[in-house]
C-alpha cells in the first residue's frame, strides 16, 4: 500500500465517522456564536432601574439575607455578579447533595445589583422560550444530553476531525499538482465540480477548522480536567481541615468583607462570583471566590482565592494548573466571542463554509459508493 493511499484511507474514514456529528456541531454552533445577542434580543425580563453610572452596588450580604429569608430551608450554592449587566444571581437548592444528584432542583434569584430589588425568581416564573431554546441548542452542541459520555464522544469526534484535516492537507498537494489553485472544473461532471469545491473550501479554511477542532476537543474535557484539579490541588490544600465539621450556614463570615479581601489579594482582577462552602465546586470550609482580568486579553482568565468562611482568613491564592489555563483560552477561541461582533461574523462565515465542506464530503462518498456498486454489478452480471 502506497503512502498516499494510506493517507487517503485515513482521510476517508475519519471524515465519514465524524461528519454527521460535526454537521450537528456546526449547525448548533451558529446560534451559540451569537448567544449574547440572542439573549438580549429575546430577553423579556423586567427592566433594570435607570440610575447614574456611578451608583454604588448593593450589599451582597443583604442580597444573601433576602435569599435566605425567602427560602429558609434551602442552601446557598453560589452568587454571580455580572460585569456586563447590573445584576446579581444567587443560586439555591434544597441541599448540596440534591444540587449534584438532581440539578433540576437548583433555582435562582435575580437581583438588581444597585437597588437590591428582586427582579426574577426562577421558581415562580415560567422559563422564557428563548432560554429553553438556547439551553437545548447548547446541550446538543456539547453532550447530546448524555452528560460526560456525550462530552467524551464529541471529544473523540473532534480528534477524528483533526485527523481528517491533517490527512486532507497531505493529500491536497499531490492532487493539485496539475491544477492551478482555486480551479473549479466546471465543464466536468457534478461529482468533479463538487470535489474541486470541497478541496478549495477545505484548504482555505484549514487553519480555522484546525483551531476550532482542537479547542472543541479540549472544551469537551472540562469535566474530567476540573475534577482532576479538585482531586490533586484542592485536596492537598485542604489537608489541615480534614476531620473538622462542616460550617453551619448561620456561622459564615461576611461575604462583603470576603470580597474586599479577595479584591486586595487580586488588585488587577475583577471579582465575579463565589462558590459557597459545601458546594461541590468549593470546599466544606471556604468561600471559593473567582476573579477575572480587567483587560480584553485577560478577561477570559479566571483565578480563585480561598477565604476561610468562619474567620475570614485568606487561606490561599490558588494558582491554576496549565491544563485549566489552556481550557480557559480554548473557550473564547472556539466560539470567537472575544473580539466583538466583527469576529463573531467571521466565525459564522467560516462555520457555514465548514458545513458545506462536511456536506460535500458526505455527498462525494455517496456518489463514489454508488459508482462502485454499479461497476460491481456490471462485472458480476445478472
Amino acid at each position: 500500500m502506497s503512502r498516499l493511499h494510506a493517507w487517503g484511507l485515513v482521510h476517508r474514514w475519519s471524515s465519514l465517522l465524524c461528519s454527521l456529528f460535526l454537521l450537528l456541531v456546526c449547525v448548533t454552533g451558529l446560534p451559540l456564536i451569537f448567544s449574547e445577542e440572542i439573549a438580549q434580543w429575546l430577553d423579556q425580563g423586567p427592566p433594570y432601574a435607570v440610575l447614574p453610572a456611578n451608583t454604588p452596588l448593593a450589599s451582597i450580604d443583604g442580597l444573601i439575607a433576602e435569599s435566605r429569608r425567602r427560602y429558609p430551608a434551602d442552601v446557598i450554592l453560589s452568587a454571580f455578579m455580572d460585569d456586563a449587566e447590573p445584576q446579581v444571581r444567587v443560586r439555591l437548592a434544597p441541599s448540596y447533595q440534591l444540587a449534584v444528584d438532581a440539578p433540576q432542583r437548583i433555582h435562582a434569584l435575580k437581583f438588581d445589583a444597585r437597588t437590591g430589588v428582586l427582579l426574577e425568581d426562577s421558581l415562580h416564573s415560567k422559563p422564557r422560550d428563548s432560554f429553553k431554546l438556547m439551553l437545548f441548542v447548547r446541550r446538543l452542541h456539547t453532550d447530546l444530553f448524555a452528560g460526560l459520555t456525550g462530552e467524551l464522544l464529541f471529544a473523540a469526534m473532534a480528534l477524528l476531525f483533526l485527523a481528517a484535516i491533517v490527512s486532507g492537507v497531505v493529500l491536497y498537494g499531490p492532487f493539485m499538482k496539475k491544477l492551478a489553485f482555486g480551479t473549479i472544473r466546471s465543464g466536468r461532471s457534478a461529482r468533479v465540480k463538487w470535489l474541486d469545491m470541497h478541496n478549495l473550501l477545505g484548504i482555505t479554511t484549514v487553519a480555522w477548522a484546525g483551531l476550532v477542532g482542537a479547542t472543541g476537543a479540549l472544551n469537551e474535557l472540562t469535566t474530567p480536567l476540573f475534577a482532576l484539579w479538585q482531586q490533586q490541588d484542592m485536596e492537598a490544600m485542604l489537608q489541615r481541615w480534614q476531620g473538622k465539621p462542616a460550617l453551619a450556614p448561620g456561622a459564615l463570615y461576611s461575604l462583603d468583607a470576603a470580597f474586599d479581601k479577595a479584591r486586595k489579594a487580586l488588585p488587577d482582577m475583577r471579582v465575579v462570583s463565589v462558590e459557597y462552602p459545601g458546594n461541590l465546586f468549593a470546599t466544606p470550609y471556604h468561600y471559593l471566590i473567582w476573579a477575572k482580568g480587567k483587560t480584553p486579553l485577560t478577561s477570559r482568565l479566571f483565578s480563585p482565592v480561598m477565604i476561610d468562611a468562619r474567620t475570614g482568613e485568606l487561606t490561599a491564592k490558588v494558582r491554576m494548573p496549565w491544563y485549566l489555563r489552556a481550557l480557559e483560552l480554548a473557550r473564547p477561541l472556539h466560539f470567537g466571542d472575544y473580539g466583538g461582533l466583527p469576529l463573531k461574523l467571521l466565525w459564522a462565515v467560516f462555520d457555514l463554509i465548514t458545513i458545506v465542506v462536511l456536506g460535500s464530503g458526505v455527498y462525494l462518498w455517496l456518489v463514489r459508493s454508488k459508482a462502485v456498486r454499479s461497476r460491481l454489478s456490471l462485472q458480476t452480471g445478472p
